[in-house]
């Protein structure tokens, strides 16, 4: 996997990818307790023709983590600077889970960035979510947290996957969420896990949603890919969709979980690379910003 990169925005370290080259930038955008690392089955693929650039997100992976707003309207402005700072005017941006919900947000606050939208098992499009996300939500989580992330305890489920791994006994969609609740040992990164999740979730559901503006993207290319065994957000979500953007592309993936560019990396590139072909369209560009 490709190192690394950091810079300063507004005081705060981002840690970023940014590889290949291409006419088409692409803006990856990871899911809750996730990190740019969510695309390392994808990125060697997409980077052979496009631009990839996958930040982890301000307070996620490598990023600073401060104690301030991690709101969906905060992440997309965080975005718009970033995008700045790398001197890039548009982008197809793919959002994953919580990044499908700063992607909208992103795309309804700055639409002239966006050349496409591509939601993958994105939040934002309904009230259901996963009992897990709904229990940590609650006040008192942030003391149930640091006993079930305890060191001897991630250091055991460790220990486990070695031994799976030398079996050769694996889950893709597994070792993901083992990597979402192993950050959550740290304890800045549970902090601010928590205000993101709490700015987005409550003890009732999703408590933010994007369908009320969706009109207003009527222009913009949309494709959402889903797997039918979603658990922490139903595929249903997907096909409601279809009622608010009327010719949106749908893509639902047999077998799939929560994770499909983790669990079915060659399918999703396919797609992407499919819908990028017949969405070709004259640019629309802003003028590119130097890089300071």
């Amino acid at each position: 996997m490709t190192d690394l990169r950091y810079l300063d925005l507004h005081g705060d370290r981002v840690a970023y990818l940014d590889v290949g080259a291409g006419d088409e930038t692409l803006l990856l955008l990871h899911g809750m307790a996730g990190s740019s690392d969510t695309w390392r089955s994808v990125i060697p693929q997409l980077s052979k023709r496009y631009r990839v650039i996958a930040p982890d997100l301000l307070g996620h992976g490598q990023s600073a983590k401060p104690r301030g707003d991690y709101s969906l309207g905060a992440f997309a402005a965080w975005l718009r600077d970033l995008l700045d700072e790398l001197g890039v005017a548009s982008v197809t941006i793919v959002g994953q889970s919580l990044g499908g919900g700063v992607a909208m947000q992103f795309v309804y606050q700055h639409p002239d960035y966006c050349r496409r939208l591509v939601l993958i098992s994105s939040g934002g499009l309904g009230q259901d979510v996963g009992w897990t996300l709904r229990l940590l939500s609650a006040p008192g989580s942030e003391l149930l947290l640091p006993v079930i992330t305890l060191p001897p305890l991630i250091r055991a489920g460790e220990k486990l996957r070695s031994w799976f791994s030398a079996a050769n006994v694996g889950s893709p969609r597994g070792a993901e969420m083992w990597s979402a609740y192993s950050s959550l040992a740290d304890s800045q990164t549970r902090q601010a896990f928590l205000r993101t999740l709490r700015s987005v979730v409550d003890y009732r559901g999703q408590a933010v949603s994007a369908l009320n503006k969706l009109h207003l993207t009527s222009e913009l290319p949309l494709m959402v890919i889903w797997g039918n065994r979603d658990r922490i957000i139903p595929v249903d979500h997907g096909f409601a969709l279809d009622q608010h953007r009327p010719g949106c592309r749908i893509e639902v993936l047999d077998g799939v979980g929560h994770f499909p560019h983790v669990e079915t990396p060659d399918v999703v590139v396919d797609l992407l690379d499919d819908f990028i072909a017949i969405t070709e369209q004259p640019s629309r560009r802003r003028p590119e910003t130097p890089i300071s």
